[in-house]
């Protein structure tokens, strides 16, 4: 979602909020308050984003829906949503995206019991290397496994954002589509998982 949002709506992250911040920062230094304004908004709606997932938690399960599986439906009708809105709309498209990616980093904190972030790469380049290093010192396996597990997202990340750039120069606003169908299958996968476990 962020090479979406890059490259085709502004210059502007949905995910890694820091360069946001950080944008904004510099825009507020220079007095483009009204640039500075659209890096503003995705930041507060990630926030938001992450209330709304906590909100979800706290229902837990409703019969077979688990909490998580109506975080991927919001998340997947909301970025089937944005494809729809002109560039014009620049601003609520990105609001919109964080949003969702808000969600996203709040419903998904770990993998087989390893802490993850599912939106951005620094936490997991971290826990990648440092799981790397504890490997070629002890030579334990698991910690090899875990390298590889943070790496792996990392690698699915650069790889998401590959497509997504060969996307939008063929299909422009409805580029956002291909993580539309991802998260659908995401959520087929998850009610495949319920049902085992029901089973």
């Amino acid at each position: 979602m962020d090479a979406y949002s890059y490259l085709f709506r502004g210059q502007v992250f949905s995910n890694a909020q820091t360069g946001n911040m950080l944008l904004m920062g510099v825009n507020i230094a220079g007095g483009n308050f009204a640039v500075a304004s659209k890096y503003f908004w995705p930041v507060l709606f990630f926030a938001v984003g992450i209330i709304i997932a906590d909100m979800f938690n706290a229902v837990k399960r409703i019969k077979i829906v688990h909490w998580r599986q109506i975080s991927v439906f919001l998340e997947a009708i909301i970025l089937t949503a944005v494809m729809f809105l002109p560039e014009s709309a620049n601003d609520l498209a990105n609001s919109l995206l964080s949003f969702a990616c808000g969600i996203q980093v709040q419903s998904f904190r770990a993998i087989h019991g390893n802490s993850i972030t599912t939106t951005m790469c620094i936490g997991n380049f971290r826990s990648g290397t440092s799981n790397l290093d504890r490997f070629l010192v002890t030579k334990e396996k698991s910690y090899l496994k875990k390298s590889l597990l943070y790496y792996g997202i990392i690698g699915s990340f650069i790889l998401g954002a590959i497509i997504e750039s060969f996307l939008i120069p063929i299909f422009g606003t409805y580029a956002i589509i291909f993580s539309s169908v991802l998260l659908l299958i995401a959520l087929l996968i998850m009610f495949y998982e319920v049902a085992e476990e029901s089973a």
